[in-house]
């Protein structure tokens, strides 16, 4: 059995680590597969073939995939409509049986899918490993609701002449489009959203991760019968079409601007559909002059500067009550100083460079308009081949800056100093994102007054381990507000899976006596 591993842990068994460098090592000394659609249960090769290099070695190339034509789309969602057929009508018990048979094929190859994480996308060991353990949580934890909820099929009050059942059904297929920072667990929890609850699926990876979101995919495919899964590997086109197309319904992950386009968008008959979308945030750690600012400090580096920034989740601005203000900054420079930048090969790095050159660009762009509107307290891009840069402070920016409104999707943390701990609340909420948030407090009217009052779906009070990352399937649910999310409901939580079913409430008359 694999150690457990989630995103608040800070160590490796030994036997795992060593067989993660063992694996990373490998990958990156041999020539990638070129990876292939999965269509109807059979591996296609259409398309011309696109690579993707490892974002610490620009020069290696860790992963290739075949980028489908357009037409190809129609082809999957006709054989997943055909899978369907028979899928919706398995029961609960087969649905679960065969999804935790791959939950199990998961976590017998931690390794080796945690290596091809890391060489996509840059992530240490211990965020690689841990979003493949998420993955197989996942799969239980989705199965284990239906399971309890006896498929969401319920009795209703009866009568002497009628019977009457409420009863919860898939919509057919949904077209899944993954992210490219969590592109094995997020694919999964979408995935396996849809198909646990009757659903057939066609899945687009991101095209800077096709190997990663390829793995999870090709375990859930050879689980499952043919054309339950399908997989079209592509760019925007891709995703364009799959939106564009009569599809039942949609998961997505990603920016909020693509997001709700999607939101928007009709079947090509008009009719509105399903959108399960999870669109990032622009997070808040509230800090009140009681806080242990030690503790404030730790959890706020942790959720800002893992993963370089890159997560929806990521602790993006600090808002402080001025008293405590000097000290705490003190204490968050000299943490994030204090961070190993470097290859995850290396067992003490904490973060590595961004994934590609857009976002780098980006920040070399912040980091401008920080020095001019600001200060730079720390943080630079670092004289290294790729997109390095060191955690990155900034503060004195005017309020209602755009460096606290928008999103970069960076190790960029901004923050501001307010006089009270009701002036904290107003500027964490004045943005358009509401993910999640944390608050650091001694006070507990301040902090049933954030709890109250914040905008966010995902909350964390007192936590060093992440001001405001860390969910975990079954624990925390990662619901947004406002921008952030369409559903009202998250991912890893309780009501996520009945996003993707509707009600049908079902009436049948007795035969007379």
């Amino acid at each position: 059995m694999t150690a457990k591993v989630d995103y608040t842990s800070t160590a490796l068994p030994d036997d795992l680590g060593a067989a993660f460098e063992s694996a990373l090592r490998r990958l990156r000394a041999e020539k990638p597969p070129v990876e292939e659609h999965i269509i109807g249960g059979a591996r296609r090769s259409d398309g011309i073939v696109f690579e993707r290099f490892d974002p610490c070695h620009p020069g290696v190339r860790v992963s290739a995939a075949h980028a489908a034509p357009v037409a190809l789309v129609t082809t999957a969602i006709e054989q997943a409509r055909i899978a369907y057929r028979a899928w919706r009508r398995a029961t609960v018990e087969e649905r679960c049986n065969s999804l935790l048979k791959a939950a199990d094929r998961i976590n017998s190859d931690v390794a080796e899918l945690s290596a091809i994480l890391s060489a996509e996308t840059g992530k240490t060991r211990l965020e690689a490993i841990g979003e493949v353990q998420e993955a197989a949580d996942i799969i239980k934890h989705y199965t284990r609701l239906m399971t309890e909820n006896d498929g969401y099929n319920h009795t209703m009050k009866q009568s002497p002449t009628e019977d009457t059942y409420d009863v919860l059904v898939p919509y057919g297929v949904f077209g899944v489009l993954a992210p490219f920072n969590f592109p094995f667990a997020l694919a999964t929890g979408m995935m396996v959203g849809a198909l646990v609850a009757g659903n057939t699926v066609v899945c687009k990876p991101s095209d800077k991760t096709p190997r990663s979101t390829a793995a999870v995919a090709a375990i859930l495919a050879d689980a499952l019968p043919a054309g339950v899964v399908n997989l079209v590997h592509g760019g925007a086109d891709i995703g364009r079409a799959i939106v564009g197309s009569d599809i039942d319904g949609i998961a997505f992950t990603g920016s909020a601007e693509i997001g709700w386009q999607i939101v928007a968008a009709t079947t090509p008959k008009g009719l509105p559909r399903p959108v399960l979308a999870e669109m990032g945030g622009q997070n808040p750690a509230v800090v009140g002059a009681s806080a242990d600012l030690d503790a404030a400090a730790s959890g706020i580096v942790r959720s800002a500067f893992g993963l370089s920034g890159q997560k929806c989740s990521a602790c993006r601005r600090v808002v402080v009550v001025r008293e405590v203000a000097d000290k705490l900054i003190s204490k968050i420079v000299e943490k994030a100083e204090a961070l190993t930048i470097g290859d995850p090969i290396d067992e003490a790095t904490f973060m590595g460079p961004v994934i590609d050159d857009s976002i780098g660009a980006r920040i070399d762009e912040a980091l401008k308009l920080a020095a001019a509107d600001g200060q730079v307290l720390t943080g630079e891009r670092l004289d290294r081949e790729g997109n390095w840069f060191s955690p990155i402070v900034v503060s004195n920016l005017p309020v209602g800056h755009t460096l606290t409104r928008d999103e970069l999707f960076a190790p960029f943390l901004t923050i501001t100093e307010v006089d009270t701990f009701q002036d904290a609340l107003d500027e964490a909420n004045d943005v358009p994102y509401g993910l999640s948030a944390g608050v650091f407090s001694g006070d507990q009217a301040e902090v049933d007054q954030f709890v109250d009052q914040i905008e966010a779906g995902v909350i964390y009070i007192n936590r060093a381990a992440g001001a405001t990352t860390g969910a975990w399937p079954g624990v925390q649910s990662f619901c947004g507000w406002k921008r952030s999310g369409s559903a009202g409901k998250g991912g890893l939580g309780h009501w996520y899976i009945q996003g993707f079913m509707r009600e049908q409430s079902r009436t049948i008359a007795k035969p007379a006596s």
